[in-house]
């Protein structure tokens, strides 16, 4: 094949790419103007079961209880989100250069009170706004503000230390709907005596493998332990 013909194939490939993506902007906007402007919703028999979600906060209930394989697919989509970055190439671990000293001190204050706002956002999740993603993300930015200081993580947690912690949440997830399934022959029906604990440790789990795949994320490629 000539490069003329590359170039025309190229192309081609682009208008259709371009008529698709504009067929989906097209099919979205149309669902959204469909919509009705008072929609009934599910919040009346979120609250009439709130008693046995295991949890007081309705954010909570929705998405670790009453709509648990959601939650489970999102952390699967986060995870293979990072494989396909890291199918990309390796990606160093940190900075060469010498960091500045201003920063240097504000990893030293800020990264403690990140970890801190993490712990609590965990915690507070099961009765107030929080939970694991939100815990995630502070965690992950305290992971990108060391990886900024040049802050070198330990080879040894570069291997299968890693890779389990990443693989942590959606394990958990699948760990305790496998659990149950072979209890009570329901995927992720949680007993109400056990619902609250039980979130509280898939959310304990999804924090750390949200927070690490969130700032691995950041690099841009596969960690190397040798760079």
């Amino acid at each position: 094949m000539s490069v003329t013909d590359r170039s025309r194939l190229a192309l081609v490939f682009r208008r259709v790419l371009m008529l698709l993506l504009l067929g989906l902007a097209g099919g979205l906007a149309y669902a959204v103007l469909s919509l009705p402007d008072q929609a009934v919703g599910l919040s009346d028999r979120v609250r009439a079961n709130m008693e046995t979600s295991g949890v007081s906060n309705p954010v909570t209930a929705v998405l670790l209880n009453f709509r648990g394989y959601d939650t489970l697919l999102e952390m699967a989509v986060l995870l293979v989100a990072l494989l396909g970055v890291w199918s990309l190439g390796s990606a160093a671990v940190y900075r060469r250069s010498n960091p500045e000293p201003v920063l240097l001190s504000l990893v030293g204050v800020l990264v403690p009170m990140l970890l801190l706002m993490a712990g609590y956002l965990l915690w507070v999740g099961a009765d107030a706004p929080g939970g694991a993603f939100q815990a995630g993300s502070v965690l992950a930015a305290a992971g990108i503000l060391m990886l900024l200081a040049c802050k070198r993580p330990p080879v040894q947690l570069l291997g299968w230390s890693l890779r389990l912690v990443l693989v942590l949440g959606l394990g958990a997830f699948i760990a305790v709907g496998v659990s149950l399934l072979s209890a009570s022959g329901m995927f992720l029906q949680y007993p109400p005596g056990l619902a609250g604990a039980l979130i509280l440790f898939i959310e304990a789990a999804a924090t750390l493998s949200i927070g690490v795949t969130l700032a691995a994320l950041f690099l841009g490629g596969r960690l190397d332990p040798d760079a």
